[in-house]
C-alpha cells in the first residue's frame, strides 16, 4: 500500500461470460442475472463485500435504484438474514453518490459529489478507516480501474453470454496483476471470485 491509511478501495460487480454488466436491452437489462442473485454463493458474496466496509460509493442510477429497494429489506423480518444484513449496512453506512444532476442527497448519511472519481476516492483513502466499497456502479469502477485505484475486486461470473451490453474491462486500461484470494462455484454454474491487486 502506498497511501497513509490502511483503507482499501473495493468494488463489486456481476458479469456475464463475455464480460458484460447488463444485457442488450440497455443499462436496466439485468434479466440474465436474475436466476443467480438469490443463490447461496451470491448471498455469501453479498455478505463478503460489506463486512469490512464503512463507506459505500454509488453512481446516481444505482443510488436511486437501491433507495427504492434496500431500505424495505432492512425492515423486513422475513427477508433472508444475509440480504437484511447488507440492507442495514447500506442504510446505516456513510454513502458517497457521484452525480452531475442530483442537487440533494437521496439518503441520510449521504453526500453527492460532482468531481472525478479518482480524486474523491484518493481523498477518502487518506482519512478514516475500513474499506470503501464501490457498490455495483460501473460508472465509478471504470475510472478507478483506469487510475489503478482499486485494491480488491469482488466479481460474480454468470454462465451466460449476453452478446451485447457494456463491458467492465475496456481497451486501454493500464496493465495490472491480480491475486485470486477466494473462489466459489454455485449449483447453477455461477462463480464468486475475489481478486486482490498485486502491488
Amino acid at each position: 500500500m502506498t497511501d497513509s491509511t490502511s483503507r482499501r478501495v473495493t468494488a463489486n460487480l456481476a458479469l456475464s461470460l463475455d464480460g458484460r454488466y447488463h444485457g442488450p436491452g440497455g443499462p436496466g437489462d439485468f434479466s440474465m442475472f436474475a436466476p443467480y442473485v438469490t443463490s447461496e454463493v451470491a448471498r455469501r458474496q453479498l455478505t463478503r463485500i460489506w463486512e469490512g466496509a464503512t463507506t459505500a460509493v454509488l453512481g446516481r442510477l444505482n443510488a436511486e435504484g437501491f433507495l427504492g429497494y434496500w431500505p424495505s429489506v432492512a425492515e423486513d423480518e422475513n427477508a433472508d438474514p444475509r440480504d437484511r444484513g447488507y440492507a442495514k449496512w447500506l442504510v446505516d453506512s456513510e454513502k458517497v453518490v457521484f452525480s452531475t444532476t442530483l442537487t440533494e442527497a437521496p439518503w441520510e448519511r449521504t453526500r453527492v459529489v460532482n468531481a472525478p472519481a479518482a480524486d474523491i476516492l484518493a481523498e477518502l483513502k487518506a482519512t478514516g478507516e475500513g474499506d470503501i466499497l464501490v457498490n455495483s456502479s460501473s460508472s465509478v469502477i471504470k475510472p478507478l480501474l483506469a487510475a489503478d485505484l482499486v485494491d480488491r475486486l469482488y466479481l460474480m461470473i454468470l454462465p451466460e453470454i449476453a452478446g451485447e451490453g457494456q463491458r467492465l474491462f475496456d481497451d486501454g486500461l493500464p496493465a495490472t496483476k491480480w491475486k485470486l484470494t477466494h473462489q466459489e462455484t454455485g449449483d447453477l454454474g455461477e462463480m464468486a471470485l475475489v481478486y486482490d491487486r498485486a502491488r
